[in-house]
């Protein structure tokens, strides 16, 4: 299911992972959910995809190194293309998932209401044994050892996350 067409299905579980320039990351994340998804038979039930707060990488592939990083475990990322959060999504999403708090922060500046501010949730707290890290770090300045580290955090956090959400997705509906 494209994101797009996937956008406005209320029907779907909408989650966007956020950080700064949608070249490392976030991508990561959104391969790693996607793949969850898939293997799981959810693909259409649950919505992925990816964004930064940032505009300067808007349009071009993602890191080479997470790429790289990606395809070592599995992933592929070969296809991602960098993009701006835009804040009318809010509405939109059911989830919107933020990789340290200077992006937590600045999605919730954006945020219109506390409703979609709630929406906001940092990555790491979603696995007890990583929450109290807090932030997932940044690898862009750094080598390639960091950018596998960063993916198995999140590969960590995003099994973790998907077992949260996954029994009120697949949960059968009941008509009244």
């Amino acid at each position: 299911m494209t994101f797009e067409r996937a956008f406005f299905d209320s029907t779907t579980f909408k989650i966007c992972f956020v950080c700064t320039g949608n070249i490392c990351r976030s991508p990561m994340a959104e391969a790693v959910f996607t793949d969850l998804v898939a293997q799981a038979g959810l693909d259409n039930r649950i919505s992925v995809t990816s964004a930064g707060t940032g505009d300067w990488h808007v349009g071009e592939a993602a890191d080479n190194r997470t790429i790289t990083a990606l395809a070592a475990r599995g992933y592929n990322g070969s296809g991602h293309r960098a993009r701006q959060f835009d804040p009318e999504w809010f509405s939109r999403l059911d989830l919107i998932v933020a990789f340290d708090r200077g992006q937590e922060r600045i999605l919730r500046t954006w945020a219109p209401n506390d409703q979609d501010r709630s929406k906001v949730q940092p990555m790491l707290s979603f696995d007890s044994e990583l929450a109290p890290l807090v932030d997932v770090p940044d690898p862009y300045y750094s080598d390639a050892a960091l950018f596998d580290h960063v993916l198995g955090m999140i590969e960590k956090a995003c099994g973790s996350l998907f077992r949260q959400i996954t029994p009120g997705i697949t949960a059968p509906t009941v008509n009244n």
